[in-house]
């Protein structure tokens, strides 16, 4: 065994749970406020009515009437064209439009935007971000993944994991860990970060993460957003900063090939921007922002361009605003 395959498996057993090994909320709502803590959950929204108010209910009915483990909960909406907001507002969720925060710096498009702009916007010592597309939703979505940050101070970023552990039986299987992720970015892991492919899921969109660093971390607009915080965080602070909870299974809308084209463009620019800024490549030619694909119907065949540009927002603690607003 190498010395790094030794690492990660000594890694899995230290830093991978089981939803299950947090099953106690009245412990963990004990443990959180002996720590002195503040949780935050927000849910980044656009057009979501068919799923937002049944996350509301759930969170809003065990994580915080029945257990008070969450201390806010806040949608923050892309601009909904449906009923996103209004219903998740009349279930008890704050709302907020994430063109009305930080108005001064402008209003961009992508999931990316919301979570940064969630940062000034939410008080919470941890913020836990839930997609908001959740037809399984379970209040372990939310508990399991701040519990590592509440009974180990050492752990700075929890991400969520989904399907079954890796021993199935007498057997050992892959953990399924996303299209995107299992062709595209775990052979870029393997290539240039071996460690971090010890991260089942990290395009997952539920995690939960330290105020202290989430402030100091850039923001991809758009698709490389959870590819730059964990490249960005292993480079800083190392494997031990993170952990991982395994909660079974995430049932929710599959996105098409061509969606997902989309948005490995945008990882793949985002990739390669991390691995020029560490040194790790140089003399990267200059990266064309526009995707190219091909739709055909019947002998027609038409060539379609998308812009596709990983701006990015800087750290949330560079902004005099968020200084003033959070006293830092």
């Amino acid at each position: 065994m190498s010395d790094i395959d030794a690492r990660l498996d000594q890694w899995l057993k230290t830093n991978t749970y089981h939803h299950s090994d947090f099953w106690d909320l009245r412990e963990l709502v004990k443990a959180k406020e002996e720590a002195g803590l503040t949780i935050s959950l927000c849910i980044p929204t656009l057009n979501e009515e068919a799923t937002i108010g049944k996350e509301v209910i759930v969170f809003k009915s065990e994580l915080m009437d029945r257990y008070p483990l969450i201390d806010e909960l806040a949608v923050i909406d892309s601009g909904s064209t449906d009923r996103t907001l209004d219903i998740a507002a009349s279930f008890g969720a704050d709302t907020y439009l994430s063109s009305e925060i930080l108005p001064e710096y402008g209003d961009k498009p992508g999931k990316g935007e919301n979570l940064w702009k969630a940062i000034y916007q939410l008080k919470g010592d941890i913020i836990c971000y839930v997609d908001a597309d959740i037809k399984n939703i379970h209040p372990r979505f939310a508990s399991a993944l701040v519990a590592p940050l509440i009974y180990r101070p050492e752990v700075d970023y929890v991400k969520a994991f989904y399907d079954r552990p890796l021993a199935f039986s007498d057997e050992l299987r892959p953990s399924g860990g996303g299209r995107v992720t299992e062709i595209l970015v775990r052979p870029l892991f393997s290539m240039f970060f071996p460690e971090l492919t010890a991260l089942m899921q990290p395009l997952s969109g539920e995690y939960a993460v330290r105020r202290s660093v989430l402030e100091t971390l850039p923001f991809p607009i758009g698709y490389g957003v959870e590819t730059s915080h964990v490249i960005d965080l292993y480079q800083a602070k190392g494997l031990d900063a993170f952990a991982q909870v395994d909660l079974d299974k995430r049932v929710h809308r599959n996105q098409s090939t061509v969606d997902l084209g989309k948005m490995s463009f945008g990882i793949l620019q985002t990739f390669l921007n991390r691995i020029q800024a560490n040194g790790m490549v140089s003399d990267l030619p200059d990266l064309h922002g526009q995707f190219r694909q091909f739709l055909a119907e019947g002998h027609r065949y038409e060539l379609t361009r998308k812009e596709i540009v990983e701006e990015e927002r800087p750290p949330m603690i560079s902004l005099p605003e968020y200084l003033i607003k959070h006293d830092r």
